[in-house]
């Protein structure tokens, strides 16, 4: 709508109800939403923190590492595999000085795994190398980052193949081989 006829709207709104902010926005163009989360933030009281300061989730680690290497396979890949991927840990070895990550990627379709090792492995080597900056940031260690890619077929429309890819179900497995040794 046109801002000539928004603002008389506006200003019989406004006198027929007291409200705390009106703002008006563009949901075509996002003009003003800015402004409407200003207000929305003045409004909101301060709650009670439910997590330390220094703490970015309350996800476990190995499921913030399996993240932050999809979001860098699907940002780098320009969105060609983005609901087709699934990142699991195989192997977390921490050490003094160095921890060890080696991790699963995880495609429908072969033409998805060229996309993602890229000409002579250069997309893995991207992907790769900026998760493990960012990793080494977070988690303040050295890392040596591993990635392998696999073609499952169809994963997502089995079951059980989603069940395995999903990372309460790895923290469940990894807790039971713990519990052998």
């Amino acid at each position: 709508m046109p801002k000539q006829k928004l603002l008389p709207l506006l200003d019989v709104f406004g006198k027929a109800q007291e409200f705390a902010a009106i703002v008006p926005i563009s949901a075509l163009k996002g003009d003003g939403c800015d402004a409407l989360m200003d207000e929305v933030m003045k409004l909101l009281p301060e709650g009670q923190a439910f997590f330390p300061e220094d703490q970015v989730t309350d996800q476990p680690e190995r499921f913030l590492a399996s993240e932050i290497v999809r979001e860098k396979a699907i940002a780098l890949t320009y969105h060609e595999v983005p609901h087709a991927l699934a990142v699991t840990v195989d192997k977390w070895e921490e050490a003094p000085k160095l921890l060890r990550i080696q991790m699963t990627l995880t495609v429908e379709r072969a033409s998805q795994k060229k996309i993602l090792i890229g000409r002579n492995g250069d997309m893995m080597k991207k992907i790769g190398t900026q998760a493990r900056k960012e990793l080494e940031e977070i988690l303040s260690t050295k890392i040596y980052l591993g990635l392998f890619v696999k073609v499952a077929e169809n994963w997502r429309e089995n079951p059980m193949a989603v069940r395995e890819l999903d990372w309460h179900a790895q923290m469940e497995a990894l807790g039971e081989n713990e519990g052998d040794h």
